[in-house]
């Protein structure tokens, strides 16, 4: 024979369904029964937030600076283990130390180390208190009238600096004066918040444009192609190029099938070091002479496939390859 359900389970459920019903009729009393529901007004009280004391406001202001200076402070140590050479009881190369002990490739320790020179001169082009009392203003080394100038643009307790690498990377080949500039109108595009660094990097080809600013590229340097929004580049997003030529507002880039002009805004450094763009070159010059329109197609691809490697090496498969197509179309120098 089956249970009967117990009475008192029965009760329970009955007694939630009324007290549901309560709450229903008595969240209901706050809407007039003249109005219709959905156009009710509903009020919800304010809930009053405590303003911060002057002392927690300063508390606040020195634990931002102190975030923001983290990443900075990395790149003066590094330059201060590079300029003395503390890493040579271990290993040969700045470079070497630098990835076995932090795991650093190539360009980041430099990175870091113009990083932090740019996040001094920001400091030191603010005068409204941003220095610590051990750290100096070295205003003597502006001109005169840059600190009134920058007071007016720089109020206390509105400075905005950078938080990391990246967002100061498209400043740093700019004099103090001119890294304060662009920073500070980035901040204004970015309606007073930290600029993306695609921000900073727009507002130094606007100024570029405007006055003339040295091209920041040099003859070898190895950059990126950036084809957006530019057709005479189709298909060659992606691809690295070598600089050939540095012009005001372009450069001519050689490629696996010739050179190119492109505009500043098409470009962009892979930032390789010396030694790893004179060995992109020679990759560069072996590429083009194996390369022509009478190839085969698949050789063609092959060759294009290299030109879009994002190292500055081949792998040893790439290399045979290579060393393959020169053997059989006779382009070995």
């Amino acid at each position: 024979m089956m249970a009967k359900p117990s009475s008192r389970r029965k009760k329970a459920t009955s007694a939630a369904e009324i007290n549901s019903k309560s709450l229903s009729n008595s969240a209901n009393e706050d809407i007039s029964v003249e109005e219709n529901p959905s156009t009710a007004t509903i009020t919800v009280s304010a809930v009053e937030v405590e303003e911060l004391t002057d002392e927690e406001q300063s508390d606040r202001l020195h634990l931002e600076r102190r975030v923001e200076r983290a990443v900075f402070e990395a790149g003066k140590a590094l330059m201060e283990l590079r300029d003395r050479r503390l890493y040579r009881s271990t290993h040969s190369t700045f470079e070497e130390y630098c990835k076995d002990r932090f795991g650093f490739q190539r360009r980041h320790p430099y990175r870091l180390i113009e990083a932090s020179a740019v996040f001094d001169n920001l400091m030191k082009m603010c005068p409204n208190g941003t220095q610590t009392e051990n750290e100096s203003s070295d205003a003597e080394n502006y001109p005169i009238g840059t600190q009134t100038e920058n007071k007016e643009m720089c109020p206390i307790g509105t400075q905005i600096l950078p938080t990391s690498e990246r967002q100061v990377r498209p400043i740093t080949k700019l004099e103090p004066q001119q890294q304060w500039e662009v920073w500070q109108t980035a901040v204004e595009e970015a309606g007073g918040k930290v600029p993306s660094a695609r921000v900073v990097g727009d507002v130094v080809q606007r100024i570029m444009e405007r006055t003339k600013a040295p091209n920041p590229y040099f003859v070898g340097e190895v950059c990126q192609i950036l084809a957006k929004d530019n057709p005479e580049l189709r298909g060659k997003g992606g691809c690295w190029a070598i600089v050939s030529a540095v012009n005001d507002f372009s450069c001519s880039m050689r490629m696996w099938d010739g050179e190119y002009a492109v505009g500043l805004q098409h470009l962009k450094s892979y930032d390789y070091l010396p030694a790893e763009c004179e060995q992109m070159q020679q990759i560069s010059d072996r590429i083009s002479r194996v390369y022509s329109d009478s190839l085969e197609e698949t050789v063609k691809n092959l060759l294009q496939s290299l030109g879009k490697v994002n190292r500055p090496y081949l792998t040893a498969v790439e290399e045979k390859l290579l060393t393959l197509l020169e053997s059989e179309y006779g382009k070995i120098p």
